[in-house]
C-alpha cells in the first residue's frame, strides 16, 4: 500500500511509522486513520518486525483530530461526533493496545487532544523534556476521547487527570513523566539516542515474553486479584515451556547474553 499521510520505514527488526502532515501538526484525517491502521496491521503480521516506533514529522507529534474535516456551512446540521469515534479513534486505540508487539512512542513535539491520548496509549512513551501535552477538548466544548478518560485517571490518578482535562492547561513532558503518564522525558540533545536505545533493547528481548507482559498488564484493571493470579499462573506455564525460557536460563548459568528466538 502506498502512503500519503504517514511514512513507513522498515528497519532490520522494527518498523518506524511517522505521522506526516507537519503543516497541520500531524492532525488526523480519515486517510491518515486508514493508512495508520494498515501500517499497524502489516507490522503486527510481519514476523521480522519486533517493535513499532511511532513518531511525528516536523515540530509536532500530533494535534489530534483535524477540525477542518468538520467545517459546515451555516444551516447545515451538526456532525455526529460518535461516528468518528466509533469508526476510527476507537478502533485505533483498540488496535494499538491489543497488538502483541510493543509500540514505542517518540513524542518529538506538541501532543494535543486525541494526539496526547494516542501517546498515552502506547507501551513505552519517550518525549523531549520541553514538549507540551494538552487536553484541549474543554476549550471547544467537548470532553476527552480516544481513550483519554480511561487512560489518564489510571496513569496519573483521578485528581491530576481531572485538573488536566478540566482546566485545559498544558503540562510539560517532565511533568507528564513525574505524574506517570509517560515512561520518560529526556533532553533534546539525547532524545534520538534514547529512543534508538529503547527500540534496540526491546528488539533484543523475547517476543513471547513482551506480548505476555503487555496482555496481562493491560488487562489487569478488568480483573480481580484472584483472576490475575490465575492468569499469571497460566501465562507462566506457557512461557516456561518456551525455547526462550530455556535459552534465558542457560545464558544466565553460562554468564553470556541470551539469543532469544521468538518474535
Amino acid at each position: 500500500m502506498g502512503y500519503e499521510t504517514i511514512l513507513v520505514e522498515r528497519q532490520e527488526k522494527f518498523c518506524r511509522v511517522t505521522l506526516n502532515r507537519p503543516d497541520s501538526l500531524n492532525s488526523f484525517t480519515i486517510p491518515m486513520h486508514e493508512e495508520l491502521a494498515q501500517a499497524l496491521d502489516e507490522a503486527r503480521d510481519d514476523p521480522d518486525v519486533r517493535v513499532v516506533l511511532l513518531t511525528g514529522a516536523g515540530r509536532g507529534f500530533c494535534a489530534g483530530q483535524d477540525l477542518s474535516e468538520r467545517k459546515r456551512a451555516p444551516g447545515d446540521p451538526p456532525f455526529d461526533l460518535a461516528v468518528g469515534l466509533e469508526m476510527r479513534w476507537g478502533p485505533l486505540i483498540r488496535r494499538m493496545t491489543r497488538m502483541p508487539k510493543p509500540i514505542v512512542c517518540a513524542v518529538n513535539g506538541v501532543a494535543a487532544g486525541a494526539g496526547a491520548n494516542l501517546a498515552f496509549a502506547c507501551d513505552v512513551t519517550i518525549a523531549r523534556e520541553e514538549v507540551k501535552f494538552l487536553q484541549a477538548f474543554v476549550n471547544i466544548g467537548l470532553a476527552p476521547d480516544a481513550g483519554g478518560t480511561w487512560l489518564m485517571p489510571r496513569l496519573a490518578g483521578l485528581p491530576r487527570a481531572l485538573g488536566f482535562a478540566m482546566l485545559g492547561e498544558p503540562i510539560t513532558a517532565t511533568t507528564a513523566a513525574e505524574w506517570g503518564m509517560i515512561w520518560k522525558a529526556v533532553p533534546s540533545d539525547s532524545f534520538e539516542a534514547e529512543v534508538a536505545r529503547t527500540v534496540d533493547r526491546l528488539t533484543s528481548l523475547p517476543g513471547l515474553s513482551l506480548a505476555a507482559i503487555k496482555r496481562s498488564m493491560r488487562g489487569a484493571f478488568d480483573l480481580t486479584l484472584e483472576q490475575q493470579l490465575d492468569l499469571e499462573r497460566d501465562q507462566q506455564q506457557c512461557l516456561g515451556y518456551s525455547e526462550d525460557y530455556a535459552e534465558g536460563v542457560a545464558a544466565f548459568a553460562e554468564k553470556r547474553q541470551p539469543q532469544f528466538k521468538s518474535r
